[in-house]
């Protein structure tokens, strides 16, 4: 099978030889979907969910890092998701990694999925009527809530989990008002949240927070991560994050 088309590029993780396809000129994975697979608690044997999926990302770093089970990935553009498939092929991964090609806010499709113990999402961070918009611009799309909103991932996480079950999400910061609202309104209650900042001198530009279906009222704040060093270097902890040696 030929995995590669003109326009796309093979990506190592440098993690147990997995391997990303990705376009060459459009939307590729960053620090935030690192930060957010290493936030999520991952036990052995869990069945995990990743909304928004893109090119699979997330679910390659924990199939790498972790031992769950199944790992499902959803996404609407049918683009990504035949690299993710193409990349679960080429790790013979098939039987660990699936995609599904479909809008979470279709109530029909997201009931149709197992039940899960943890649903991971990087979702689009800003508001729809943000800026000049293209609907055919996949990079708005993956950036904008123009496919689903923060209450559509909110809605169709609560439905994937398990009783008890956890969410973890990376967003900005000046959205935490709406996420933390919008959990509490479906029941989702928020248990942990950090900050991460450019570097130490630096407002944070990103956080990271988990969620428990019907869980109990208790949020724990922790230590705010800091990505880069004064040097301009990852600081340790981040380069711990894209070490292969690490688990999470």
């Amino acid at each position: 099978m030929e995995f590669l088309r003109k326009d796309e590029t093979l990506d190592d993780l440098q993690l147990k030889g997995i391997h990303v396809i990705q376009k060459k000129h459009a939307f590729r994975f960053g620090v935030d979907a690192v930060l957010l697979a290493n936030f999520a608690k991952v036990k052995r044997n869990f069945k995990v969910v990743d909304l928004c999926t893109g090119t699979g990302i997330i679910p390659f770093i924990l199939a790498g890092k972790t031992d769950a089970s199944d790992l499902i990935g959803i996404e609407i553009q049918e683009e990504f998701v035949d690299m993710a498939n193409r990349s679960a092929q080429y790790n013979n991964l098939e039987n660990k990694i699936k995609f599904i090609n479909g809008d979470l806010k279709d109530i029909k499709l997201i009931k149709s999925i197992p039940k899960a113990d943890i649903v991971t999402v990087n979702p689009p961070y800003k508001l729809h009527n943000s800026g000049l918009i293209s609907l055919n611009d996949k990079d708005a799309i993956a950036r904008h809530e123009i496919c689903c909103t923060l209450e559509d991932v909110i809605i169709a996480s609560r439905i994937l989990l398990k009783n008890n079950g956890r969410i973890y999400m990376v967003h900005r910061p000046d959205r935490l008002a709406d996420i933390l609202c919008t959990m509490r309104k479906h029941r989702i209650e928020p248990k942990r949240i950090r900050m991460v900042h450019p570097s130490v001198n630096k407002a944070p530009n990103i956080v990271l927070i988990e969620g428990q279906r019907d869980g109990g009222a208790f949020l724990k704040w922790e230590s705010p991560l800091y990505i880069h060093t004064e040097d301009g270097g990852y600081t340790q902890e981040i380069n711990n994050m894209y070490s292969s040696d690490t688990d999470i």
